[in-house]
């Protein structure tokens, strides 16, 4: 199983619309977003596939993107939890809360998923291994990660301007 993840996409639609195609043309299965998703709009560009959300620091009005990831068909984990995809335990929030990814690490899951930084990594702590994979907005390069759970294998996707003009 191949999962996308995302995070921290702000208000940037078409940014994300591209992303989410090189996730799918990489053979994503499923999308994560780590949240800082703004907008409804950039909800429904992720609803391509079976997709998961939480909510970051600039995610605002909630009720509206509650509401958006109900219509998609999606599952809102709010501010972080857990789940299981392709045998594994995969935790998931944004990384601005402290509390949280203490919480949420401290449940031992195979990954664990966040943003906020704007800045991707693949650190092994422990039995967890936590993934971020960067952003679409206020970073230098615009990053996306796939992870292959049956080889654990991360790709970084940079998403380049120009490509997204073609």
């Amino acid at each position: 199983m191949r999962i996308g993840i995302l995070s921290d996409t702000h208000d940037q639609v078409q940014r994300t619309k591209f992303a989410v195609a090189m996730l799918v043309e990489g053979g994503a299965e499923t999308l994560i977003h780590c949240g800082d998703l703004t907008i409804a709009e950039v909800v429904a560009e992720c609803s391509v596939l079976p997709c998961y959300f939480v909510f970051g620091n600039c995610d605002h009005d909630r009720e509206s993107l509650r509401q958006a990831i109900k219509r998609v068909g999606g599952t809102c984990l709010e501010r972080g939890g857990l789940i299981s995809l392709g045998g594994r335990r995969l935790a998931v929030t944004h990384g601005d809360l402290d509390q949280e990814l203490r919480r949420l690490a401290a449940l031992e899951p195979d990954y664990l998923f966040s943003g906020h930084t704007h800045v991707a990594s693949d650190v092994q702590k422990g039995p967890t291994r936590w993934i971020n994979p960067g952003a679409l907005h206020r970073a230098s390069v615009w990053t996306v990660a796939l992870l292959d759970i049956a080889s654990k294998h991360v790709s970084l996707l940079t998403i380049i301007n120009a490509k997204m003009q073609r």
